[in-house]
């Protein structure tokens, strides 16, 4: 719609820019219907738990839901349960064609009861909308509470596509084995499958992604062992949901025992779908909408101009006026220059300033997380979805901060990777510019790295360092374009509940093409992160994002920052000293003194090996990043690093590193308002 008035939007017109703004609002009104997104999350289930229905044996426990029978006075033989969202999914819309991405997290434990028998498993189902049971008799056992016997074959009689996480081989529904992942449309028997080569049935805890990409067409499961993260399995197969789904669709959980018995319980979840957007207009109800709108349009903006004219003249507040104007026009440019990455992610919704006023008390100073260079970051609760989430407010007064505001929206706002910060919203008028992320509990990494009063443990360090590299590689090699962080750090690294890695801070982040290896851009970022050849040239690469990488586990390695000044000459420079104990065989000697020696001594020396691989001077001699989570996962040997560190192609004096100070030039970095 704005197309039909660029002159009106891009240039210094005088015509007024309300009369735009109404004439856009009635063509919304007039003519489009908005399809919204769903958003939820249960960190934990009691009976205050709403907007879920569950049905069958499933019921509230401890915390969490028991989806089958688990009560010692009764047989938990032949048990089925469902848990279903009580809001229906807007998968895709015919009128328009689109189809919504989606993406659900969960942590559940299955507990085989009798030894090394037991059955039959949980599923994570989408189906018609609202959502109705099978019977109990006829869907027990290997159907997992979905589907009914029709003859030979086990069917439904609504539309589902379901992923199962079976835990007993039934060979009538050519299930390859009693521990694998299956994906299931509209009948029992899988269409792809994934063995399992570590039992899920031992009672302990399991995380799972589900996400399916409409512009791939991929529908994609990931599942690790909540204890030991490498322990992991993926499985995706390519389909178009919209040949087996409605365009609504419910969500929910199904599980089931048949002679054998396990318990099912699901300890958290929660689910993101994309918006559609607005749905094409019919051509009579349009015409005759566009009619009405522009005749109103045009005798507003009469009676305005008149208006406008007479103040000019008579009440000489000219200057004043163009600054306003000015200042409308901004904002209209920026609604331009976001929308169409909006519109094509289907991503993060424009909120009202006064519902972000309103979740963070009108960004009172007792909800303040933080303060950069470019605001603050508040906490605050939305109520519609009912979430808790981080907002940052950013100042108008930097022209820089508005090119980061529109690369965040840009950028973040087309990901979705279980490793990246989810960025749920935005906002901007006269005053200000506000980003609405998700709430991540734990703060960042460089808080628990430096925190006196909370020791990060070394399983959770290796967990992080994981999970950071796995949001590097979604960015670098998996999504539809490349995409150069520039600004990885540990004040960029955000943990959740469970203490999982989330990158964020995408203010400095570009596209590139796959086939282009670097782009040359202002030089931006954090001292002590960037890589040598970027500090010189300004030319940043996968490989200079790998750099900082390197860096990162280094840190939380040895629990000190890449550059300490106030050390002697030798230690200044972390890599320096880190390679320098390598080559003499005594790594172990630089690891994080406040651990205290508890630590896996082959992990840390992996980690420092892989940070010092990452870390090269010379950025073609540097790991790719899918290289590097090979060699932490053990799926590939240690690299055999030279004994000295290599002279660096580009590398400032190590005097100068003196004078560096590691704070960014990104001044998005949110700094603990207490201090250490």
């Amino acid at each position: 719609m704005l197309l039909l008035f660029p002159s009106m939007i891009l240039s210094r017109s005088r015509t007024p820019l309300p009369s735009i703004q109404l004439l856009v609002l009635l063509l919304q009104l007039v003519c489009i219907k908005i399809s919204h997104a769903l958003s939820f999350s249960y960190s934990s289930f009691d009976t205050t738990a709403g907007g879920i229905t569950m049905d069958g044996d499933a019921y509230f426990l401890d915390g969490a839901i028991q989806v089958t029978k688990n009560q010692a006075d009764s047989s938990i033989l032949n048990s089925t349960g469902s848990v279903v969202y009580n809001e229906p999914v807007l998968l895709w819309d015919q009128a328009s064609g689109k189809v919504a991405d989606f993406s659900a997290n969960f942590s559940f434990i299955i507990q085989a009861l009798q030894g090394n028998v037991s059955a039959d498993g949980i599923a994570f189902f989408l189906s018609s909308y609202p959502y109705q049971n099978a019977s109990v008799s006829d869907s027990n056992g290997g159907a997992l509470g979905l589907f009914l016997r029709s003859g030979a074959n086990w069917t439904r009689p609504k539309q589902i596509v379901a992923v199962e996480f079976d835990t007993f081989k039934n060979p009538e529904y050519n299930d390859s084995s009693a521990n694998h992942i299956g994906i299931d449309f509209n009948r029992i028997i899988s269409v792809a499958h994934r063995d399992l080569d570590t039992s899920i049935r031992e009672g302990h805890r399991l995380d799972a992604s589900i996400s399916y990409s409409a512009s791939t067409g991929n529908l994609t499961v990931f599942l690790s062992n909540f204890s030991d993260p490498r322990i992991n399995w993926s499985l995706s197969y390519g389909v178009n949901l919209t040949d087996y789904l409605p365009e609504k669709v419910a969500v929910g959980f199904s599980a089931a025992t048949g002679n054998q018995t396990e318990t099912h319980k699901i300890l958290s979840w929660s689910f993101n779908s994309t918006d559609l957007g607005p749905r094409p207009p019919r051509h009579k109800k349009f015409a005759l909408g566009l009619g009405l709108a522009i005749a109103a349009v045009v005798l507003l903006s009469c009676v305005l101009c008149s208006v406008r004219f007479i103040r000019k003249y008579i009440c000489k507040k000219a200057s004043t006026e163009m600054e306003e104007d000015e200042e409308e026009e901004e904002d209209m440019t920026i609604d331009i220059l976001v929308s169409d990455a909006v519109q094509r992610a289907s991503g993060p919704r424009r909120f009202p300033y006064s519902v972000l006023a309103d979740a963070t008390n009108n960004f009172a100073a007792e909800g303040k997380l933080g303060q950069g260079g470019f605001g603050g970051v508040y906490v605050g609760v939305l109520h519609d979805p009912q979430l808790e989430v981080a907002i940052k407010r950013i100042s108008r007064d930097s022209k820089q901060g508005r090119k980061e505001y529109i690369s965040e929206i840009t950028i973040i706002g087309q990901l979705r990777h279980r490793n990246l910060v989810q960025l749920i919203g935005y906002c901007h008028r006269r005053d200000d510019l506000l980003l609405v992320y998700e709430y991540m509990p734990n703060k960042s990494l460089d808080y628990h790295l430096y925190n006196k009063d909370r020791l990060l443990a070394w399983p959770e360090r290796y967990k992080i360092a994981l999970g950071l590299a796995s949001a590097l590689l979604y960015l670098h090699e998996e999504w539809e374009q490349c995409v150069i962080h520039r600004d990885v750090k540990p004040s960029n690294v955000m943990l959740d509940s469970e203490f999982n890695a989330k990158l964020g801070d995408f203010g400095l982040a570009r596209l590139v093409d796959h086939d282009c290896d670097s782009l040359t851009t202002v030089l931006m970022g954090t001292r002590g992160y960037m890589a040598p050849e970027y500090s010189n040239t300004g030319k940043a690469s996968k490989e200079s994002d790998v750099y900082s990488f390197g860096v990162v586990i280094l840190e939380m390695a040895c629990g000190r920052k890449p550059v300490e000044a106030r050390k002697k000459k030798s230690e200044v420079s972390l890599v320096e000293w880190v390679w320098e104990l390598y080559g003499k065989g005594m790594c172990l000697v630089a690891a994080d003194g406040r651990l205290n020696l508890k630590f896996d001594e082959q992990q840390v020396q992996r980690l420092m090996t892989v940070g010092l691989w990452c870390a090269h001077p010379a950025y073609n001699h540097r790991p790719s990043i899918r290289q590097a989570i090979h060699v932490l996962q053990c799926d590939a040997p240690l690299p055999n690093l030279p004994r000295k560190m290599p002279v660096p192609i580009y590398c400032p004096a190590i005097e100068d590193l003196y004078n560096l100070a590691s704070t960014s030039s990104n001044m998005y970095s949110l700094t603990s308002i207490s201090g250490r």
